[in-house]
């Protein structure tokens, strides 16, 4: 019988088991060119190069992309218990430009996580370091596993 209190290695490996059902599924994400670079327990960092398709009228990264890699790093990071979670509500600061060529991180920590709500920053950044956007996620549980049946298997 699995102890009720998983440990910091059975939790991250259920995150990454989580994140590789998720990935199986995320169409949206695999069409963006976007990858996982790393997965732990409420948290994810996700990676996108910038493409020509992606640019706007002025040159840059479009705003949508960027969300979009943040929004996906908030997934993976609040979906990593493997308990369906979703967005409530999302917000995005654009700090500076992304450019054709660039590489954009975006890191997902968690800040709260109570009963069915979270809280979750991501920050998004050129792989040199420099920060372009900030995005702040709510997040809802709703009912359901990612892996299906998992907690039942692990109670038994």
């Amino acid at each position: 019988m699995m102890n009720s209190t998983p440990n910091t290695t059975d939790a991250h490996a259920l995150a990454q088991e989580v994140a590789q059902a998720m990935w199986g599924r995320d169409h949206a994400t695999q069409a963006l060119g976007m990858s996982i670079v790393a997965v732990a327990p409420g948290s994810a960092t996700i990676a996108m190069p910038v493409r020509q398709d992606m640019l706007n009228g002025h040159g840059m990264c479009h705003g949508g992309f960027m969300f979009t890699l943040a929004d996906s790093a908030f997934a993976y990071a609040c979906n990593s218990y493997n308990q369906n979670t979703v967005a409530s509500a999302c917000a995005i600061d654009f700090l500076a430009p992304a450019r054709e060529g660039d590489v954009l991180e975006a890191e997902a920590v968690e800040r709260s996580r109570s009963g069915r709500t979270g809280v979750y920053d991501i920050t998004v950044k050129v792989l040199s370091g420099k920060t372009v956007a900030l995005f702040r996620g709510k997040s809802y549980r709703i009912e359901g596993e990612v892996i299906a049946g998992l907690a039942a298997k692990a109670a038994a």
